[in-house]
């Protein structure tokens, strides 16, 4: 399997998790407000401080991200592109994003594909301070009560990233068992959430959220992406008995790699690695 090395060392654990509750629901992104702010609204309104978000459109306006990059330090394995900036009002087409804190504040990693004023194709990793609504439009969430995903220094990586952690309960209500998840680099995606499923007893769950990169990517329409530094967004994702009768997960993703070029579909298991992280939520159904 491809893999990539990484700065610093693995750590023993390379699954990062938390079990919690939660619940799925929708609420609007009100315009003129900060991507972020806008986010957090939605959440504490439900009595969340954090949780995943999915969407199928929007429109942003002011409007920054970056793509990803190859490093040219060294320090990390992939890194940033420098800032993007478009001109108007960005059309989003699809995305994911995790809300957590970073440093004692709230914070977003959130990572889509959109459409430009100038109509530019693009895709990558929006910035939380330089992101304003455009137009009210609505998100799918899922608040998560007894764990907060929470920004931390990650020595392998050698980067600050989201990782889930215990959290005192808010009282929001919540209807599911659920698990706030963070894979590590150089494991595939697929046969890493089907391990843990089978090890948690786990024979059918619906997967909320879903940013990260995968080394490249491979998909099952015969697509492939040669590039190995991406920014992903999954689309839609569960875990059910296959025909095999063992848990197979699908995962239904789009992603931009360091090149600019676009995918979408739904990827091969057992052959696509994780790059830096993957940040989900599986919502237990069965």
């Amino acid at each position: 399997m491809r893999s990539i090395k990484q700065p610093g060392p693995p750590a023993a654990e390379r699954i990062q998790w938390v079990e919690a509750r939660g619940r799925a629901f929708t609420f609007t992104l009100q315009a003129g407000v900060p991507l972020l702010e806008a986010a957090r609204r939605g959440f504490a309104a439900e009595g969340f401080a954090g949780g995943v978000l999915n969407f199928r459109r929007g429109a942003l306006g002011p409007f920054a991200y970056v793509m990803p990059a190859l490093s040219k330090t060294g320090e990390n394995a992939a890194f940033y592109s420098d800032t993007y900036r478009p001109d108007g009002v960005t059309r989003l087409r699809l995305g994911s994003m995790t809300l957590g804190t970073r440093d004692g504040a709230p914070f977003f990693h959130c990572h889509g594909l959109w459409t430009e004023a100038d109509g530019k194709t693009s895709g990558g990793h929006m910035l939380p301070d330089e992101t304003v609504i455009a137009e009210p439009f609505e998100v799918e969430a899922f608040g998560l009560d007894g764990a907060m995903f929470t920004a931390a220094p990650d020595p392998e990586t050698n980067f600050k990233l989201f990782g889930p952690v215990a959290a005192a309960s808010t009282g929001a209500r919540t209807t599911s068992r659920a698990f706030a998840m963070r894979l590590r680099p150089n494991q595939d995606f697929s046969e890493c959430l089907e391990a843990f499923c089978r090890a948690h007893g786990i024979v059918r769950a619906k997967i909320h959220g879903g940013v990260g990169s995968t080394i490249g990517a491979r998909f099952s329409h015969g697509g492939v992406t040669e590039p190995f530094a991406t920014e992903l967004a999954i689309t839609c994702g569960a875990i059910e008995v296959g025909p095999s009768g063992t848990v197979e997960a699908a995962l239904d993703v789009a992603l931009v790699d360091y090149t600019g070029g676009i995918a979408e579909g739904r990827l091969i298991r057992g052959d696509n690695p994780v790059l830096m992280t993957m940040e989900l939520m599986l919502e237990v159904l069965g």
